[in-house]
């Protein structure tokens, strides 16, 4: 572990972090709904002192930016917005908004922000440069493009670099990444299927769309296994499937919502064309009065990290973290939208993954297992009604990552 002065007197913040952290997890918003969070995270921020405070970027973000003297730019982000999931966590401090939760561990990545910038305001003699600080709403459905096309690029400094990080079901403690391709690309659309509806008991007079999406579902099981090769990665989900009001009646249409992941331009496009292709011709042998309708619901290129930069930030956690830093051998499949800052702003970017699982949870599990074959499934995951990081080590570990970054940069 490094002595950074900016690591001087986190240990005493600690139980008041904890506080927001379970506060946060208590009341979790949908995205681009963040408003308590959003206030939340402003009013903490003007009590640090020294940050110029933006609120209402991209809709619910917030942007703080602090200067102190000369030096690089760096931008760190976190994103604010729950899912509409049920908790079945039992948690003392448990979503107390029904349906709704923090089950991708945002409220996480909140206060490990806020627990940045506290230690960035207070200890100024220890940096120098200024920080952006993002928090971003709607990462779930593509809020960085939101904030961008608010004019981010025109009304904060442009940075030197972008930060970020993600809790994950790994061990508690542990800190990973990887150069190039970290995380997949996504596509989400709706499709439409079209049929004649009837009364159930002449099934003969109408063209039934739930037989027909049952047919689609179970073809888009062939992509990945059939279309795709085995060195390669894709992942295809029929995520929602909406039709019908009554158990005796026939329906005209059937909603689907599919999730394409891709780590390559290559296996997007082909993937892409084979759902399409297996869409119509299944809706062509069910003898469909119309073709279906598709519609885009939103688009997450690959999360790339940049190499110069990203090994900057493993020696920096390497150092932070001895022996608990480890290297993905491959991309995951799951997506993120936080390189659309890097992108758009013509800057490098780095992303990496905090653990944040009780470690009861892997007796048995060494980390060399832990990297070749991923999270066990009995282990709850991101998007769990089950999913609940362990506030002590996670806390402080993702404080002192993010400063452990950003101090490569921002060093006097």
């Amino acid at each position: 572990m490094t002595t950074s002065p900016l690591l001087s007197g986190l240990s005493e913040e600690l139980p008041e972090l904890r506080a927001l952290y379970e506060d946060l997890h208590t009341h979790p918003e949908l995205s681009f709904q963040e408003e308590r969070t959003a206030a939340v995270v402003a009013g903490r921020l003007r009590e640090q002192g020294g940050w110029e405070v933006t609120e209402g970027v991209g809709g619910t973000g917030v942007v703080g930016v602090l200067a102190n003297g000369d030096g690089p730019v760096v931008l760190l982000r976190a994103d604010m917005d729950a899912l509409p999931v049920r908790e079945e966590t039992g948690l003392a401090y448990a979503s107390e908004t029904d349906g709704v939760m923090h089950a991708c561990g945002h409220d996480m990545h909140v206060a490990w922000l806020l627990g940045a910038t506290g230690r960035l305001a207070a200890v100024r003699d220890g940096w120098r440069g200024t920080v952006v600080a993002v928090f971003q709403p709607g990462e779930e459905v593509g809020g960085a493009p939101k904030m961008l096309a608010d004019g981010f690029a025109e009304r904060f400094p442009r940075p030197d670099v972008c930060l970020g990080q993600h809790v994950a079901a790994a061990p508690a403690g542990l800190v990973g990444t990887r150069a190039g391709a970290l995380m997949a690309g996504a596509d989400s659309m709706r499709v439409t299927l079209f049929g004649r509806g009837g009364h159930g008991s002449t099934p003969e007079a109408t063209v039934d769309p739930v037989v027909l999406a049952a047919a689609v579902v179970m073809r888009l099981q062939t992509v990945v296994s059939r279309e795709v090769a085995a060195g390669q990665q894709a992942v295809v989900t029929v995520g929602s499937i909406h039709g019908g009001t009554k158990e005796n009646i026939i329906p005209d249409t059937v909603e689907l919502k599919i999730n394409i992941r891709t780590a390559t331009e290559a296996v997007r496009e082909r993937v892409l064309a084979a759902v399409e292709r297996i869409v119509r011709a299944e809706s062509a042998a069910s003898a469909a009065p119309k073709e279906p309708e598709f519609e885009p619901i939103d688009s997450f290129p690959v999360t790339h990290n940049d190499p110069a930069a990203t090994a900057s930030v493993q020696a920096a956690l390497a150092a932070e973290f001895p022996g608990l830093t480890f290297e993905l051998t491959s991309p995951v499949p799951n997506s993120e939208d936080f390189g659309a800052f890097g992108t758009a702003l013509g800057v490098p970017s780095v992303y990496w993954f905090v653990g944040g699982a009780d470690h009861k949870l892997y007796e048995g599990v060494d980390l060399e297992a832990l990297v070749r074959d991923g999270i066990p499934p009995q282990i709850p995951s991101n998007h769990s009604p089950h999913f609940a990081p362990a506030p002590d080590p996670t806390l402080e570990t993702g404080v002192r990552a993010l400063l452990a970054a950003a101090g490569h940069w921002l060093a006097p």
